[in-house]
């Protein structure tokens, strides 16, 4: 079952194109890794799933739940990280998350659980201003895990973690279906984690999708088109690269 299916999203700024008719099919209580180089359409996506633009043409589904119809059931159901996130710096973590806490109506035992998940419970009383680059990471991702939503938006949640922490969190995120029986979509530039972390996995450049399946089924095609299969980060360079042949062949 798709947890998230779009039908012919698209998105247009003037005469940019950032997402361009896109059908995706985000399977439930899976880990979808969205891919893409700067500027592909990702962040523009996600930002459509939350409502914070509207989409050209096309349309899309969470949970069997059509937007805009449907729009605040939609979200009530997405924790969400986007690009970096922003904090109060003159609150603690935990007084930043007990912000959403009471806004969510959660009950106050989220917070905690929520700083335990992330691994801030010692560093819950300091003042969110002095946190480091990889704390506040760690602090918006706790925000969009209060209350154990069935879906997840993550937009580069390693951002800023140290090789330790990145492994924390991808193992973090690996576990999230399973224990809290939620679906995972998932934006990095670190492929190799994306590879150790996604059941399957979405390629957009220039706002199209090039690609979406399993690893496996990523193999195989790259195979069938003699591009590189001994790694994630080498097929999708190659097939970036091209696509963006093929576009200047085009033109």
């Amino acid at each position: 079952m798709n947890m998230i299916e779009t039908n012919n999203l698209t998105k247009i700024y003037g005469n940019f194109t950032a997402v361009n008719g896109i059908n995706l099919h985000i399977q439930k209580n899976r880990i979808y890794g969205f891919l893409g180089p700067n500027g592909a359409g990702k962040s523009t996506t996600m930002k459509l799933f939350l409502g914070l633009t509207q989409p050209t043409s096309g349309n899309f589904t969470i949970d069997n739940k059509t937007y805009p119809k449907e729009r605040i059931q939609i979200l009530k159901m997405i924790g969400c990280f986007i690009e970096t996130p922003a904090f109060y710096g003159n609150l603690s973590g935990e007084e930043n998350l007990e912000i959403i806490q009471k806004i969510l109506g959660l009950p106050k035992q989220s917070v905690t659980d929520a700083l335990e998940l992330v691994g801030l419970t010692q560093f819950k009383k300091r003042l969110a201003k002095k946190y480091s680059l990889g704390m506040k990471q760690r602090l918006g991702l706790a925000g969009a895990l209060l209350g154990h939503p069935p879906i997840l938006i993550l937009d580069e949640p390693t951002n800023g973690l140290d090789p330790v922490g990145i492994h924390e969190i991808r193992s973090l995120i690996r576990s999230l279906p399973k224990q809290f029986n939620c679906t995972v979509l998932v934006s990095s530039h670190l492929l190799s984690e994306v590879e150790l972390m996604a059941d399957d996995i979405g390629i957009l450049n220039h706002g199209r999708l090039l690609f979406e399946g399993t690893m496996e089924q990523l193999k195989e095609n790259a195979k069938a088109n003699g591009l590189p299969t001994d790694n994630l980060e080498d097929t999708f360079l190659a097939m970036i690269d091209a696509d963006n042949r093929k576009r200047g062949q085009v033109r």
